[in-house]
Formats: C-alpha cells, structure tokens, sequence
C-alpha cells in the first residue's frame, strides 16, 4: 500500500511508473501495489498478471478507508486476509491480531 496519496487521473501506466521509479519496487512482482485518493474515498489496486497490467478500483459512495498514515516509510505491506478487511472498513492499525508462531519441534 502506498501510504501516500495520489492523482486518481493516473492508469495503468502512470502507476506502473510511480511503483518502479517513485517506490522502487517492480511492478512486474507478485504483489499488489494499492493506491487512495486524498480523501481516502476511493482505491486502486494495479497488480501484473501473466501477459499484461491489470487495474481495480473501488469507490466509496459514503465513509473513508481506514489507511496507513505513518510517515516512516513510503509503503505499507499487508497479507490479503488483512485487505479484505481493509476493503470491508476495518482501520488495521487498530486491529492486531496474535502473533503467528513457527515451531520446529514439539518436544
């Protein structure tokens, strides 16, 4: 997720350009690069599929997503559990679920 906002006029290959140059990650990866307006009323989401760019967006017609603001860093990550929540208005900041614990051995 990119923690800052951006101009909703941008398609595919605006965004393509801000993920490569402006956050250096490689729109070609296997992630999806998620974008909102300023008012935090829409999103997009671009992400490369097999052969070619594709592109999602979802508009609010009331409330606002509960997006990342912390001015650390130009990206967020999140698992595609927590985007589902994020799509349905959970603010993940708020909402930490229990650590996962990776075993070796039981004894």
């Amino acid at each position: 997720m990119c923690r800052q906002p951006i101009d909703f006029r941008k398609a595919i290959n605006g965004l393509s350009v801000l993920v490569a140059q402006e956050l250096g990650l490689s729109p070609f990866a296997s992630a999806l690069y998620v974008f909102t307006n300023r008012r935090h009323t829409q999103l997009k989401a671009l992400y490369w599929h097999r052969n070619g760019f594709c592109l999602w967006q979802k508009r609010l017609e009331a409330n606002k997503f509960a997006w990342p603001v912390d001015q650390k860093a130009a990206t967020a990550s999140c698992s595609l559990q927590e985007f589902g929540w994020l799509l349905e208005g959970f603010d993940l900041s708020k909402n930490i679920p229990h650590k996962t614990l990776n075993f070796e051995r039981f004894s």
